[in-house]
């Protein structure tokens, strides 16, 4: 069965809506760009050492990357350090963040404990300024990362360096490798494991460092330097309990945990790590996320059924093309009963083209257009109308 784009019958939905910037902003931006680009490096450009980023389609359109590199030229320096509330460790090189779905009691006279109410963000998250902080410094590198990739110009390469360096590096502004007070619940906590899923977007760092190799602004020490804050940060993913709550959890949080330490694991040149985490993925995530007729029932559950559906079905994706970087076919892979990343997206497809009515829960509006990269991007591997071959479960 060929995967098709069927937009003709969708009704026309906002896409500056939250939905689309949860799932799509830290990650789907990549695979936007990876998937419309067209092949264009020369046999004298040696070919980058990106790990979701497709490296032989690197061929964006100039015109408009250029524009949007010479902005990123005046923005930033980013650090956490610049916030106004100091993390419980008193240290605000602590990376730190309130959980956006709970909101004070209305029956108690302090609020606390916070209760949840899921799908609805409590404004009060905007107080916590790092999450915002590390998604413009993952837009603007990437963006400094492609163009200077695609131009040769070393004003693009000496600006991300220097964005990079005052992040991660600098004593006087780096991040520490911890999420110890991502996403904390007033009177409940004051970091969960839950909060790893906010650095997601690290991924789009370690590809865009890949794109800056050869510049003269980014030199052996700044790669051995960043190599060491990676190090740190996936060594206490492993072994902190909020990193071993998230790699736990069931549904896109466990998906896009896994995401991380493989991203992370290839960046250092552990290939045996990041391969065990891909092969775990196959019974630990699809089998377990993916029910035979294509249902993630654990994001159908949400109250935004859809953009969680979308969003776990993007980081197995992300999983699937890590995988190829070490021999992991993820993107065939199917348990006895037909569970798949195909299977799960043919559940989805008859919805965004508007055959079929969504019949779950979707507060706000209802994005038929954030599956649509998605679609395009699996078109490469499901390509043929022949009966499908699958790397089964035995």
């Amino acid at each position: 069965m060929r995967i098709k784009i069927r937009i003709g019958r969708t009704r026309h939905v906002s896409s500056k809506t939250h939905v689309l910037m949860a799932f799509t902003r830290a990650i789907g931006i990549v695979f936007v760009i990876a998937v419309l680009l067209l092949p264009v490096t020369t046999s004298a450009q040696k070919a980058p050492r990106v790990f979701i980023l497709e490296a032989k389609q690197l061929a964006p359109d100039l015109v408009k990357l250029e524009r949007d590199a010479k902005k990123a030229l005046t923005s930033g320096p980013f650090s956490i350090t610049s916030k106004a509330i100091t993390p419980p460790s008193g240290d605000k090189h602590d990376y730190m963040s309130q959980a956006p779905y709970f909101w004070p009691d209305p029956h108690r006279p302090d609020g606390l404990p916070y209760i949840r109410r899921d799908g609805e963000r409590n404004p009060e998250i905007e107080k916590f300024t790092d999450h915002r902080v590390m998604d413009q410094l993952e837009s603007a590198v990437e963006t400094l990362a492609l163009a200077y990739y695609s131009t040769q110009k070393e004003e693009y390469a000496a600006k991300a360096a220097t964005l990079l360096r005052a992040f991660f590096l600098d004593p006087a502004t780096r991040m520490n490798p911890n999420l110890q007070f991502a996403q904390a619940i007033p009177g409940i906590n004051t970091g969960r494991g839950i909060g790893l899923i906010e650095t997601r977007g690290l991924t789009r760092i370690v590809d865009a460092i890949g794109l800056l190799a050869g510049s003269k602004a980014w030199t052996a020490t700044d790669q051995k330097g960043i190599e060491q804050w990676f190090a740190k940060f996936l060594q206490w993913m492993l072994d902190s309990k909020n990193g071993r709550d998230e790699a736990a959890a069931k549904n896109n949080h466990g998906t896009f945990y896994d995401v991380q330490v493989t991203s992370f694991a290839l960046f250092l040149g552990k290939t045996d790590l990041a391969k065990s985490v891909l092969e775990t993925a196959k019974t630990k995530r699809i089998a377990v996320q993916i029910e035979p007729d294509g249902r993630q029932p654990l994001e159908l559950a949400r109250t935004k059924a859809w953009s969680y559906s979308v969003g776990n079905l993007d980081g197995l994706m992300q999983l699937a093309r890590l995988g190829e970087n070490v021999g992991v076919d993820l993107w065939n892979y199917e348990t006895r009963d037909g569970r798949s990343i195909r299977k799960a997206l043919e559940f989805l497809q008859p919805f965004a083209s508007g055959e079929k009515k969504w019949s779950y829960q979707q507060l706000g509006e209802w994005p038929p257009q954030i599956l649509f990269p998605l679609i395009r991007r699996a078109e490469t591997h499901y390509q043929t109308d022949s009966p499908r071959k699958s790397n089964q479960d035995p």
